[in-house]
């Protein structure tokens, strides 16, 4: 079963949603989520912020922020996640930043990525949780490995979360 697939079965099992906000994938993560049959019971939609002012106009993502540091960032990576949850109205956030190439931005050299999961307020992953990748290849696999890597992350992470909810119902036995 592939991360797209994996995610959206732990999604469904629990009866939570998922947004997506997007940079350098372009609107790849969620064509992988959409490919998966049954994906529109738990994927709400997506946000391609490939323009910087867009994260902030769309996602909420903060101005002094991307002009101190740039949009590829961790810090940008999780309130882009954290925006799209809130914006959707989704238990689940994702988001991808970084520099695919063939061109370094920001002073990131290319293969830069961060990709962020935030999980439900309140919930163990309600802060959220950023990767920093550092990939290898051409401007394809880059994005490529992007995607994989985000769906990745959200599964292992609803994963945890799922554990978390079985230990405290359990009395943490």
């Amino acid at each position: 079963m592939n991360a797209a697939a994996r995610a959206l079965a732990l999604l469904a099992e629990s009866d939570q949603t998922v947004a997506v906000a997007e940079s350098l994938t372009g609107g790849l993560v969620a064509a992988e989520l959409t490919s998966v049959p049954g994906a529109s019971k738990s994927f709400l939609g997506s946000v391609t912020a490939y323009a910087t002012a867009l994260k902030q106009d769309l996602l909420g993502v903060d101005a002094a922020l991307l002009a101190r540091r740039g949009a590829v960032d961790p810090d940008v990576a999780l309130q882009m996640a954290a925006g799209v949850r809130a914006r959707l109205g989704a238990g689940w956030g994702i988001a991808t930043t970084g520099v695919a190439g063939p061109d370094p931005q920001d002073g990131k050299p290319v293969g830069t990525v961060y990709v962020a999961v935030c999980g439900p307020v309140g919930g163990p992953l309600g802060a959220g949780k950023v990767a920093a990748l550092r990939l290898n290849g051409d401007r394809a696999e880059i994005r490529r490995e992007s995607v994989r890597s985000v769906l990745e992350l959200l599964a292992d992470q609803l994963s945890e979360n799922a554990r978390a909810q079985d230990t405290e119902q359990n009395g943490g036995n």
